[in-house]
């Protein structure tokens, strides 16, 4: 059986193995050449992607101090003006896709097959864009939602999606080397644990921040509109950022339990919303309590903890169903077709961004819908 504090915790895209063990047999499978193309972005706009290396030098590394300054690989993602000229974009880096494949576990070869839309470095449009950051879950990594982030660039949300380092499955840095997470699968003290991930996540998610607003090169952010999303223990991040940091206009939290923060028990007095595969949490229960001002849960019937990133397109391509014991894979990825669990994440996501951050109107987040019936509103507060 799978605890509940463990596949909320534990199951980003590079964690669910946290749950089980490998089969034996995986690594003498042989590569097998494929192609897995993520949905397309619903708009016909050009989406291109770069990686920015970030260091912060007035904080030293909160997981392995001796490493120095701390070090972050962000990759962003934006409307672009022209891409004819531009490479279409690799998921990730070669090594890091054939740890995630190790990890998962996948057969050889299948993440690296994973083909995204954006185009490498494609000129920006002028800006000023409005900001989301984005946050990958326990030992994730930040491609874990690439559909997603495409899909808000598209519509034309500059997205930055932080690999918050040694947290992160695997982060390849420009000259080569590859760090690996340091977190343990189940420490001995969990509350204490969460607590220090969460709080290295959001210094980076300020720091981030600050770094981008600052910036007048390619891209111009509008710094009064910005928000912060986050899958699994990246929602629990998302949620505690507003509370710190006032810049955050609104937060997403993509059905991750609010742990290793204050947040369920104070509230918060700007708008987050929850989408969520299970039906409750304990601490979702205690934030609603809390919550001072608009709120919502919306779950989404037939989902997994991992409906909401982009790892349903590999899984059957990748054989995870003949690695995985079948209630876990039911219990990560439920009964919902991929393409349709990427739509309803992508169209109740872009609804809220929409509303708070551009004041469009969203009734699509105030009551059911004939458009998807597989959401349901479980709390609401206006």
């Amino acid at each position: 059986m799978i605890r509940r504090r463990s596949l909320l915790a534990l199951a980003g895209l590079g964690g669910a193995a946290a749950l089980l063990p490998a089969g034996p047999a995986q690594a003498a499978q042989a590569a097998r050449p494929r192609t897995i193309d993520l949905p397309a972005p619903t708009t016909g706009r050009l989406v291109g992607t770069t990686t920015l290396h970030l260091v912060d030098h007035d904080r030293p590394d909160p997981f392995v101090p001796a490493a120095g300054p701390r070090e972050l690989m962000v990759q962003l993602w934006y409307p672009a003006r022209a891409t004819a000229s531009r490479p279409r974009a690799p998921y990730t880096t070669p090594r890091v896709a054939a740890a995630i494949d190790q990890r998962l576990p996948l057969d050889p070869g299948t993440i690296a097959a994973v083909r995204p839309t954006a185009r490498t470095d494609a000129p920006a449009l002028p800006g000023p864009l409005p900001l989301l950051l984005l946050g990958h879950g326990r030992t994730g990594l930040r491609s874990n939602c690439t559909a997603l982030a495409e899909e808000l660039a598209a519509h034309g949300y500059l997205v930055a999606s932080v690999d918050h380092t040694y947290d992160a499955l695997a982060v390849e840095f420009p000259d080569g080397r590859v760090v690996r997470t340091v977190l343990e699968d189940e420490p001995a003290d969990w509350e204490a644990a969460e607590r220090r991930e969460i709080a290295a996540r959001v210094a980076d998610l300020r720091f981030v921040t600050t770094e981008l607003t600052g910036r007048q090169d390619r891209f111009r952010v509008d710094g009064g509109r910005v928000g912060v999303l986050g899958h699994s223990m990246g929602g629990s991040a998302a949620a505690e950022a507003m509370r710190q940091d006032e810049r955050f206009r609104i937060g997403l939290n993509l059905d991750g339990g609010l742990f290793g923060s204050p947040v369920p028990d104070l509230g918060l007095d700007r708008p987050l919303l929850l989408l969520t595969s299970l039906a409750d949490h304990e601490t979702w229960q205690r934030w609603r309590s809390h919550q001072h001002a608009w709120g919502r849960q919306l779950r989404t019937l037939g989902a997994g903890h991992l409906s909401f990133t982009d790892l349903p397109h590999a899984a059957l391509p990748g054989n995870l169903p003949g690695h995985l014991p079948a209630d876990t894979y039911a219990a990560l990825l439920g009964t919902i077709a991929p393409a349709r669990a990427t739509a309803l994440t992508r169209a109740y996501t872009r609804a809220f961004a929409d509303h708070f951050l551009r004041g469009r109107p969203a009734p699509l987040l105030d009551g059911p819908s004939p458009r998807f019936p597989e959401v349901e509103l479980r709390w609401s507060r206006d």
